[in-house]
């Protein structure tokens, strides 16, 4: 039988039938090691109508020189409009993991992930996320990489074509989740070197006229095991 005894106090955590007294426990993170957490908020230009089906508009790629790996535990997006559709449509944006992912995308905004721009402590080190992109009018290039051919995460919402002047607060998507494993025993996603995702839209094309932006927010933690 364990018997738990406290560090500091030396006190032990008797059971059966004796005076009760709380048990205090504290629940922290997972240890990080060398590594840390993070978090990003990216936000993108204003997009241009009809963007092309299963176009990447936000790009995540780990690459690690310290045999980390990445444990992505939520991800999620929120998008608004400023000029209505012309025609109804059906949309979806969806998330999938990048595999063998040798060389980065590129076009649109990569961000800064060098010094303290993401880390939530000061002391944690400078994250591997080798590149982190999203669009700024259209979709990304792709970069060399292998899709998984199942999402891991998807959205789904029609269109109109009413006055966007009278709509308030003019939103296509409010902040959902397309990941979401920031809670106790849920299993994160985990990226090894090369390995990273994607959002992209579906396989309708965004309608015509429309102009748009969105915004995506990742939380990851860079760990020596898990």
């Amino acid at each position: 039988m364990a018997v738990l005894e406290g560090g500091v106090s030396a006190a032990l955590a008797g059971v059966g039938a004796e005076a009760s007294s709380p048990l205090h426990m504290v629940r922290m993170p997972v240890s990080y090691g060398s590594g840390g957490f993070y978090r990003v908020g990216a936000t993108s230009g204003t997009m241009a109508a009809a963007l092309a089906a299963n176009a990447e508009i936000f790009q995540f790629r780990y690459v690690t020189a310290a045999s980390r790996i990445a444990l992505v535990k939520k991800i999620s997006i929120s998008a608004g409009a400023n000029v209505a559709a012309s025609a109804a449509a059906l949309a979806t944006l969806r998330a999938t993991i990048a595999r063998s992912w040798t060389a980065a995308g590129s076009g649109g905004t990569r961000l800064t992930l060098t010094g303290d721009n993401v880390n939530l402590r000061t002391s944690m080190a400078t994250s591997e996320v080798n590149d982190a992109g999203i669009s700024t009018t259209a979709g990304l290039t792709a970069g060399t990489k292998t899709l998984d051919t199942t999402d891991f995460g998807a959205i789904s919402f029609g269109i109109g074509t009413g006055a966007i002047t009278v709509s308030v607060p003019l939103v296509l998507l409010p902040l959902t989740p397309l990941f979401d494993s920031d809670g106790e025993g849920q299993h994160p996603i985990v990226l090894a070197n090369q390995e990273g995702f994607v959002i992209r839209n579906g396989a309708n094309a965004f309608p015509a006229a429309l102009t748009w932006n969105f915004s995506v927010n990742v939380l990851w933690a860079e760990v020596p095991a898990f």
